[in-house]
């Protein structure tokens, strides 16, 4: 499975892009994350319906400085991710 994630709040400056990559490969999870210019940050995963779980539910709560207000979802074509990278 393949989602587009959209995460609001305060999510830029608070190491959450590093956070998200421990959390995508704890779960076994692929694909990237980047910040965005409007503040929020967009991620890119890849991987069973189970591992999206959780990942999404991790991302409701964010790394430890963050405040994420909401995270949208849909999904979309797999790629093929290899690993899980942060981008910008």
């Amino acid at each position: 499975m393949h989602y587009k994630i959209k995460v609001v709040g305060r999510v830029q400056g608070v190491w959450f892009r590093k956070y998200t990559k421990e959390a995508a490969d704890s779960f076994g999870v692929k694909g990237f994350v980047e910040n965005s210019d409007d503040g929020s940050v967009y991620v890119e995963a890849e991987g069973s319906s189970d591992q999206l779980d959780q990942f999404l539910e991790w991302l409701q709560k964010g790394s430890p400085m963050s405040r994420v207000e909401k995270v949208i979802h849909s999904r979309g074509q797999p790629v093929g991710f290899s690993s899980f990278e942060i981008r910008r």
